[in-house]
């Protein structure tokens, strides 16, 4: 069994104080989950021998084992590099150094997946409710499905048209564009929530988890209305730190299934997902004659770079004309 390590006299279990000093230094709860998993597979892979006790040498082992037997792709296998680096680093205050000889997973560069402005139109043909106000927000404003559901109310502005990003990609906030169109149905639905909200407190709940050191600065503000997630779930969880019950946000594979189940029902053949409408968002941008970079700031990329892969996926990258068409 693992040993628990030794910390201010008091014993805490390994994976509890990873997860800790990610929350102190503000790391997405998926992040979290990830670097967890990775550093419990690190360990199940070592017999369960405690990391202390494990050196460069072991990271090596299961990093290329990551890449020669289970076939992960490159960036799975620098995730859980970056998790275990991450656990020596901040945790166990134990130097490394660089790590000699690692297989790396080759890197495969696909173009996105893109729906047409017809599929698109096809699809929300089968999408309703929830589902279908989340893909219109990915699409309409290019968002990750994890920072749609990650929107609390205060984030979305009605008056400028306009939804803000808090801690997208990289820890950065950006503003991107909030639909006309879907203004309507986005104001009942919050409409809703506030009902909700308000029933949460009449039976003594209604607090949410606030993010960085706000609830210590603002102690009441987990109530305010403002602060609770724009599409909370139906059941209250539990945090561990606190045991405060709230309502956490949707789950992610709520809006996947009714996208994949969509996208079969209009008969589309294409490998999509909720974030091919963030593909999409942009590249039907670039066919509108929108600019490049005006793209990038709306989509978060931290280079032009990233972006400019949409202008391959119109062909203008290309540059010739196909004979067929001469």
């Amino acid at each position: 069994m693992l040993q628990q390590r030794n910390t201010n006299s008091k014993k805490v279990k390994l994976l509890d104080e990873v997860r800790s000093t990610l929350r102190a230094n503000h790391y997405s709860r998926k992040t979290e989950e990830s670097y967890i998993s990775w550093i419990r597979q690190f360990i199940l892979f070592n017999n369960k021998i405690h990391p202390e006790n494990l050196g460069p040498a072991d990271i090596k082992n299961f990093i290329n084992h990551l890449s020669i037997e289970r076939h992960v792709s490159s960036s799975t296998q620098n995730q859980a590099l970056q998790g275990i680096l991450y656990l020596y680093k901040n945790v166990l205050k134990k130097e490394i150094g660089w790590i000699d000889d690692i297989k790396h997973a080759t890197r495969v560069k696909h173009l996105p997946v893109v729906f047409s402005k017809r599929e698109v139109i096809k699809i929300f043909e089968h999408l309703e409710g929830i589902p279908r106000l989340v893909i219109s927000l990915l699409y309409g404003g290019g968002l990750r499905l994890s920072e749609c559901l990650n929107l609390r109310v205060k984030d979305i502005d009605f008056d400028y048209n306009q939804i803000i990003i808090r801690d997208g990609k990289g820890e950065k906030d950006r503003h991107t564009v909030l639909p006309v169109s879907i203004q309507p149905e986005l104001k009942k639905h919050l409409n809703e929530v506030y009902r909700l909200h308000k029933k949460d407190l009449a039976r003594g709940r209604g607090s949410t988890i606030l993010p960085y050191a706000l609830k210590k600065k603002y102690p009441n503000a987990n109530k305010e209305f403002g602060w609770q997630y724009a599409f909370p779930a139906d059941k209250f969880i539990k945090e561990e730190e606190s045991g405060l019950l709230f309502r956490y946000h949707i789950h992610e594979t709520t809006i996947q299934r009714a996208v994949k189940e969509a996208i079969k029902k209009s008969g589309i053949n294409k490998q999509g997902s909720p974030h091919t409408f963030r593909h999409s968002f942009a590249t039907h941008l670039l066919e509108n004659g929108s600019d490049i970079r005006t793209i990038q700031e709306l989509l978060g990329h931290q280079s032009v770079k990233t972006t400019m892969i949409y202008t391959h996926v119109l062909n203008r990258g290309i540059g010739v004309k196909s004979p067929l068409d001469f």
